[in-house]
C-alpha cells in the first residue's frame, strides 16, 4: 500500500473530514451542480464544500489539505478554483490494508 496508514487514520479521526468524504461519495446528491461545464467530472468546488460544512474558508482548506496529504482525495485546479474528489482506489487500498493487517 502506498498510503501511510497512520496519516489516513489521523485524517479519518475528525468528524468534519469524515463528513466531507461521505458527501464526496455522492456529490450529485450532496452538492449543487457545477456552474461551469468544464468542472463536470473533476470534483466539487472548495466553496461548495465549505458552504455545506458551515466553516471558514481557512478551516475548510486545512481539513481538505489533511485529506489530500493522506491520499484520500484528489485536487484539480481549474483557473482560480480548486475541485476535490475522493480517490476511490486509495480508499479501497486502505480498506484492504485494514482487513489484512489489523
Amino acid at each position: 500500500m502506498n498510503l501511510d496508514p497512520l496519516a489516513v487514520t489521523r485524517a479519518l479521526s475528525n468528524e468534519v473530514r469524515l463528513h466531507v468524504l461521505q458527501w464526496l461519495k455522492d456529490p450529485a446528491r450532496n452538492f449543487p451542480p457545477p456552474d461551469d461545464d468544464a468542472a463536470e467530472g473533476v470534483g466539487v468546488c472548495v466553496s461548495d464544500i465549505q458552504r455545506k460544512a458551515g466553516l471558514a474558508a481557512s478551516t475548510m482548506s486545512a481539513h481538505l489539505s489533511v485529506l489530500h496529504r493522506a491520499g484520500l482525495v484528489r485536487a484539480t485546479r481549474a483557473g482560480q478554483w480548486t475541485y476535490y474528489q475522493r480517490d476511490e482506489d486509495a480508499i479501497k487500498a486502505f480498506a484492504g490494508w485494514v482487513m489484512t493487517e489489523l
